[in-house]
């Protein structure tokens, strides 16, 4: 693609140097750089690429895209795009060179605090059961129709984004399911991507290390819709949003009459409506209400808030052309999502679920609902991670302690923090005795399967899916499921060892009575 056809898509850009280069990759990483690149000199938090712009020019950049002016010994064979925001530049090439793919299928977006990886799998598996092949982009995986690869991140950089949707829509898929994390709205990575669908889960706690505040954190959700309402990219989303969420009341409030709303939840006034929820171990089944129209929906999950997603999900699924009388069935089958409420077993009576709740709103969702199985105990293992938000780590502690019949603080990912610093901050929101600190994560859980009893449930809850531990100066492989299936294993043969110890109880054979 030419250089030139490029910079009439970025906004308002000042241009030093040729414009009829011929130009074939995008990125912000020096080290990636390729002949004929354009180069992002992005600053982050860390570095600024303005630093490595004669790194990229030596590896073949035949551009640079920049926030600064040019320097004075800027080759004059090479070209300065001088724009206000790079981020935003960089998204609208990485589009581009891609030959926007997201345009070409069905594509849902789902963001918010809570939701977002389980709504992300049940869309995608609407999509699958009804189009035969569709994409996911997510916390846990990536699927671009033909394989599947364990993800690194929610929302990955515009440039790999864009190749991923390329896959996608070159393997046939007809729609893409995505999570949209607001470091990737902030941050430009979803900019200049059509979507079909964009669904609002919820807004509580979390991130407030980047965006300082609940409400800059909601702006920057916002920023999403806002931007698809003021240039749809050809399509017409729909913004489908929690009604019960008091977030997503402002947010519907807010986008009335700029773009189409639809809401769900509980509440009488939603669109999607909710009603006589009834749940097991194996799962959910509630009645659905949308215009006039009653279904039965059933599916193998727990919660509340699962409701609220399964929910989600079919209005999304409606908005990317899938009819309510096709997907409700097709829900039955959903999958289990890998750490999310996920039923790892049971031994001896007790039974253990791992999740990734590591927000309190998750977390006391979480509780609730295992609250409702009516266990013996509820017994919850937990942590807070480190360099994350410090100021829901006692209102963490506050939650479990409320919930549990007892709790036990572990650590989560401590990265450079002191992981007893962290278990002090979780232990300040906690009252009573009913709880005891183990740092070490793989002995919490151990410990904690150990002692249970007949009817206990064992929450693990903060990791879920996750197969790894960081600490500051390294990463270990730790996976709380197989943490627990381990503990659960050495429990069944502890129990074994224990009956065959015992002495055989001597039993006396009625004296049968002569004819």
């Amino acid at each position: 693609m030419k250089l030139s056809q490029l910079i009439k898509l970025l906004d308002r850009p000042i241009v030093s140097g040729p414009v009829n280069t011929t130009v074939y990759t995008v990125t912000a990483d020096s080290r990636t750089v390729e002949t004929g690149a354009i180069f992002a000199a992005v600053k982050g938090e860390s570095a600024d690429g303005n630093s490595y712009v004669a790194k990229a020019l030596q590896a073949g950049a035949v551009a640079v895209l920049s926030e600064r002016a040019p320097q004075a010994d800027f080759p004059a064979d090479k070209t300065w795009i001088h724009v206000a925001d790079a981020r935003r530049g960089l998204a609208a090439c990485a589009v581009a060179l891609a030959g926007n793919p997201a345009a070409k299928m069905k594509m849902c977006g789902i963001t918010g605090t809570n939701g977002k990886t389980t709504s992300a799998f049940l869309v995608h598996h609407l999509m699958k059961k009804s189009w035969h092949r569709a994409g996911m982009l997510g916390t846990v995986r990536i699927d671009d129709g033909e394989t599947i690869v364990t993800a690194t991140g929610t929302t990955p950089d515009p440039v790999e984004l864009q190749q991923f949707l390329k896959r996608m829509a070159d393997h046939d898929c007809r729609g893409v399911a995505m999570e949209v994390s607001s470091h990737g709205i902030d941050q430009h990575r979803v900019t200049g991507i059509a979507f079909d669908a964009c669904v609002f889960t919820n807004l509580t706690q979390d991130h407030l290390d980047y965006h300082i505040t609940m409400n800059r954190y909601y702006l920057a959700k916002r920023a999403w819709f806002e931007a698809l309402a003021a240039d749809p990219l050809g399509k017409k989303p729909v913004a489908v949003i929690n009604g019960d969420d008091s977030y997503g009341v402002d947010l519907a409030e807010f986008l009335n009459g700029k773009m189409q709303v639809i809401t769900f939840g509980f509440s009488v006034h939603c669109d999607y409506r909710i009603n006589n929820l009834r749940q097991s171990a194996r799962g959910m089944e509630f009645e659905l209400n949308h215009k006039g129209r009653r279904f039965l929906v059933r599916a193998p999950l727990i919660g509340r808030f699962n409701a609220y997603n399964v929910t989600g999900a079919l209005a999304a699924a409606s908005a990317c052309g899938i009819p309510l009388r096709e997907s409700v069935p097709l829900m039955a089958d959903a999958p289990q999502v890998p750490g999310r409420m996920e039923n790892v077993g049971n031994a001896g009576g007790a039974t253990v679920f791992v999740d990734y709740a590591h927000t309190p709103d998750a977390l006391e969702n979480a509780c609730r609902t295992l609250r409702e199985l009516e266990p013996g105990r509820l017994i919850t293992v937990f942590g807070c991670g480190g360099d994350r938000d410090r100021k829901k780590r006692p209102l963490m502690g506050e939650v479990a302690a409320r919930l549990s019949d007892y709790c036990v603080v572990t650590s989560d990912n401590p990265r450079s923090e002191d992981p007893d610093a962290i278990i002090r901050d979780i232990l300040s929101g906690m009252g009573g005795t009913h709880h005891i600190a183990i740092s070490d994560r793989a002995e919490a859980i151990f410990k904690t399967i150990e002692a249970t009893k007949a009817g206990d449930i064992v929450l693990i809850a903060g990791k879920g899916h996750e197969t790894y531990q960081q600490f500051a100066d390294r990463t270990i492989d730790f996976d709380d499921k197989k943490e627990a299936a381990k503990a659960l294993r050495e429990r069944v043969l502890a129990a074994a060892k224990y009956r065959e110890s015992k002495p055989a109880r001597k039993t006396h054979s009625p004296r049968r009575k002569e004819p």
